[in-house]
C-alpha cells in the first residue's frame, strides 16, 4: 500500500502528475519550458542542486575531449568502456539502490559504508536518487511515478531535475520524514530552516565540497596508476554512464510498452522487464527487483549474472557487511516452481 506522504513528498511538475486520474503525459515544449524555469538560479536559489549536479555532469566532457585529443588508445578505450559500463553501474546498484533506497543489506559499521559510498567517481546525490525511487516503487507506471516510461523518453531523461526532488513546502513533520530516508548513509541533513532556504535535504556547501574530494581523490588515483590518459579515459567515459543513467528507467520499464515475457518477467505489478544488457553489467534484472525490492540478489535464475551480489558478498568477506536479505529462495518458491508444475500439468 503506498503512503500518502510518498504521494506528497516531490515537488511536482508545473504541468502536474496527472488530469483526474490519468497520467498526464506533457508536451516537449511543456518538458523543456519547465526545465528551464527548474535551472534559473535567477528565479530561485533553491535551482542549485539541478544546476550543481548537471555542472559536474557536463564538466566529465572536456575529460573525455583530451582523452580523444591527445591520449587515445583502443587500450585506454576499454577500460574506460569497463568502468563506465560495469563499475559505475555496479556501485550504482550496490550503494544507491540496494543498500541506499532498499536497505537489502546492512555495513559494519560507518567507515567501511563511507569507503564504499566512495568508491567510485560521484556523479548521483543520494538525495536525488533515493527518495524518489521510494516513490517509484509507491506508484510504478502510475501517476505520480517520477520516471513514468509512459510520458517518454524526455520525461525520464529530465526527471532528476523535473520531478525526483523534494517539495519546497513541506511541514516540518514531512520533512523530517524525508530526512530520514538518508539516514542511513551518512548524509547530514538541512535544519528545517536551512531546508526552507535551499529546498533540498542537502546543504550546497556540503554536497559540493563531496564532490571536489571524491573526484580529487579518483583523478589522484587513476593519474597515479596511468598517468593523465587513464584519468582522462576514466572521467571521460564516466559522462556516457552519467548521460545513460538519466533514461535507465525508461529502458527497464520498456518504453511504458508491455513487453514482459513469460517465463522471465514474474513481476505483474509493473512494466519492469529483466533486460539482459543491465542485469549483466550492473546486476540490475529489474522486473525482479519490483518482484522482491528488499532483496540483496536481484540475478534469481541461475544464468543472471549479478555483479552487484557478486561485491557484496565479497564485501561481507572483507568483515564490511553485517547483515542482509536474500529473498532469491522466496522467488523460486513462491513463482518459479509454481509455474514449472502449472506447465507439467496436460491441458484437457
Amino acid at each position: 500500500m503506498a503512503s500518502p506522504f510518498l504521494k506528497r513528498v516531490l515537488r511536482a511538475p508545473g504541468y502536474g502528475w496527472s488530469r483526474g486520474e490519468e497520467l498526464y503525459v506533457p508536451t516537449q515544449r511543456e518538458i523543456l519550458s519547465e526545465w528551464a524555469h527548474r535551472l534559473n538560479l535567477l528565479h530561485s536559489r533553491k535551482a542549485w542542486l539541478s544546476v550543481m549536479v548537471w555542472s559536474f555532469t557536463l564538466l566529465l566532457l572536456p575529460f573525455g575531449a583530451v582523452f580523444l585529443l591527445h591520449y587515445f588508445s583502443w587500450k585506454l578505450m576499454l577500460a574506460g568502456f569497463l568502468y563506465s559500463m560495469v563499475w559505475l553501474g555496479t556501485h550504482g546498484t550496490v550503494y544507491l539502490h540496494r543498500y541506499g533506497t532498499h536497505r537489502a543489506f546492512t555495513f559494519t559499521n560507518r567507515y567501511y559504508r563511507f569507503v564504499c559510498q566512495n568508491l567510485a567517481i560521484k556523479i548521483v546525490p543520494e538525495e536525488v536518487y533515493i527518495v524518489s525511487h521510494h516513490v517509484h516503487h509507491a506508484y510504478s507506471d502510475q501517476a505520480g511515478d517520477p520516471y513514468n516510461a509512459k510520458a517518454g523518453w524526455l520525461y525520464c531523461f529530465l526527471a532528476a531535475d523535473l520531478h525526483q526532488q523534494i517539495s519546497p513546502t513541506l511541514s516540518t513533520k514531512d520533512y523530517a520524514r524525508a530526512a530520514a530516508l538518508l539516514n542511513h548513509t551518512g548524509v547530514r541533513a538541512n535544519r528545517y530552516e536551512q531546508y526552507l532556504r535551499w529546498g533540498s535535504i542537502t546543504h550546497p556547501a556540503r554536497l559540493l565540497c563531496n564532490y571536489l574530494l571524491n573526484w580529487a581523490f579518483w583523478y589522484g588515483a587513476f593519474y597515479w596508476l596511468g598517468g593523465h590518459a587513464l584519468a582522462t579515459a576514466i572521467f571521460g567515459w564516466a559522462a556516457v554512464w552519467a548521460f545513460g543513467i538519466r533514461a535507465h528507467n525508461y529502458d527497464l520499464h520498456a518504453g511504458g510498452k508491455d513487453r514482459r515475457r513469460d517465463g522471465l518477467d514474474f513481476d505483474r505489478g509493473s512494466l519492469a522487464i529483466n533486460a539482459v544488457w543491465p542485469g549483466l553489467v550492473a546486476g540490475e534484472w529489474h522486473n525482479n527487483h519490483h518482484l522482491f525490492p528488499t532483496s540483496v540478489q536481484a540475478g534469481f535464475l541461475p544464468w543472471q549474472l549479478d555483479s552487484a551480489f557478486a561485491f557484496i558478498r565479497f564485501y561481507r568477506l572483507l568483515g564490511g557487511v553485517s547483515s542482509w536479505r536474500n529473498l532469491r529462495p522466496k522467488f523460486y518458491e513462491r513463482h518459479y516452481r509454481p509455474r514449472l508444475q502449472r506447465s507439467a500439468i496436460p491441458e484437457g
